[in-house]
């Protein structure tokens, strides 16, 4: 194996220790620290919100990576892929290429449609988000000169107008959205009951990505973790595993293959992510702020377009057409199997206009929620065409 091929060594490597900057509760910052902890980088985390790292990354979101060289990285999905490429003697990514195709998609549907459940769970029912807001005031806002109750409201009120009703979450799609939760369960049930990751005998992407919703959202937040005790602890249980993995201790392989048990998770992305990405493109396109979409009979209505969620069906596409003829034929008919080919290209020319230079997770010109802040204070979404989808916590 040749040095690239090791990958860089931890040690003296210029980069370490790294500071991830993001509060306990986030999201995006547990899926990038449980890959930190993987990799058995040194670290530390201090809570910031957003809107404290806007100035050193560019865009208010979290987290936010400081090297030790003094460069700032910030979005998971790129951070994980440089040091996937850094540290290559200890793959996140999967080395194969069709089973790293399949591993990014279900990252992005991981990030982008559990989302949406994820943020239900928190700030839809009163005792997440009277926990929620106390933890958050008391971890990132205690410096703001205003009373504690009122913070706490104010967070609350947030992230229901941006990411709750500002998503189409409404009584007309509360059992969808919830739906999309327990399905998720007894999709990842099945699958651990037959080994102890989702591609084998050690986390990759595929854990990572869906490890940020579970863990920090579905595993902790009061109503969510409770159903998930009870119904799937085995799911419970793997958010545990994946959190205490290390790769000097974990051994064994990865499958060769992507699995059958993966269907139901590919029919998902078929009939419900892929659309949905399809309809924001939609309005993208037309210079729409907001749109309304059927999603598997669910109205929602009134979301707001997301910049970032365009970028996010063409680096899906790119993906796919940076394999092999003969991978691309592979991967075509798992697709296709699944409903997932046709949605994939219906938008003809998405043209986000992200990242053309390909200089992420460097450049942090665009704020992954959409959000403007210094405007944020304000609670509002950022019209297109300047909008851009995740300061999300």
């Amino acid at each position: 194996m040749t040095a690239n091929q090791k990958g860089t060594s931890r040690e003296n490597d210029p980069i370490l220790p790294l500071t991830l900057y993001g509060p306990e509760v986030s999201y995006f910052t547990g899926k990038l620290e449980a890959v930190i902890r993987y990799l058995e980088l040194p670290y530390s985390r201090i809570a910031k919100s957003p809107t404290l790292l806007a100035e050193p990354t560019g865009v208010a979101q979290v987290p936010g990576l400081h090297l030790a060289d003094d460069r700032w990285m910030t979005d998971t999905t790129p951070i994980i892929a440089w040091l996937d490429e850094r540290y290559r003697d200890t793959p996140v990514i999967p080395r194969d290429p069709v089973l790293a195709f399949f591993s990014r998609l279900l990252e992005d549907y991981a990030d982008e449609w559990l989302w949406r459940p994820a943020m239900h769970y928190r700030w839809d029912y009163p005792e997440g988000a009277h926990h929620l807001s106390r933890v958050l005031v008391d971890e990132v806002a205690a410096h703001i000169p205003l009373p504690n109750i009122l913070k706490r409201h104010l967070i609350r009120t947030r992230q229901r107008t941006l990411f709750t009703r500002g998503d189409g979450i409404t009584p007309a799609t509360w059992d969808h959205v919830e739906k999309i939760y327990l399905d998720s369960l007894e999709q990842l049930t099945a699958i651990f009951e037959k080994r102890p990751y989702l591609l084998g005998s050690r986390p990759s992407l595929a854990d990572f990505g869906l490890f940020g919703p579970m863990f920090r959202h579905f595993a902790m937040d009061p109503p969510s973790a409770r159903i998930m005790r009870e119904t799937a602890p085995a799911v419970y249980e793997w958010t545990a595993r994946v959190w205490n993995a290390r790769a000097s201790a974990t051994s064994g392989e990865l499958l060769d293959h992507i699995p059958e048990d993966w269907g139901p998770l590919l029919d998902s992305i078929g009939s419900a992510y892929l659309p949905s990405l399809c309809a924001n493109a939609y309005a993208w396109k037309a210079k729409q702020d907001h749109f309304d979409v059927d999603i598997e009979g669910a109205p929602y209505r009134n979301i707001r377009t997301a910049r970032y969620r365009v970028w996010c069906l063409e680096e899906i596409r790119r993906d796919f057409e940076l394999l092999s003829d003969t991978n691309q034929l592979e991967v075509r008919e798992r697709l296709e199997a699944h409903g997932c080919w046709e949605p994939l290209w219906r938008v003809k020319d998405p043209a986000s206009g992200l990242d053309p230079d390909r200089t992420a997770p460097f450049a942090g010109s665009h704020s992954m929620t959409g959000v403007d802040l210094p405007a944020a204070k304000k609670f509002y979404w950022r019209p297109h065409p300047a909008s851009s989808p995740r300061s999300r916590s």
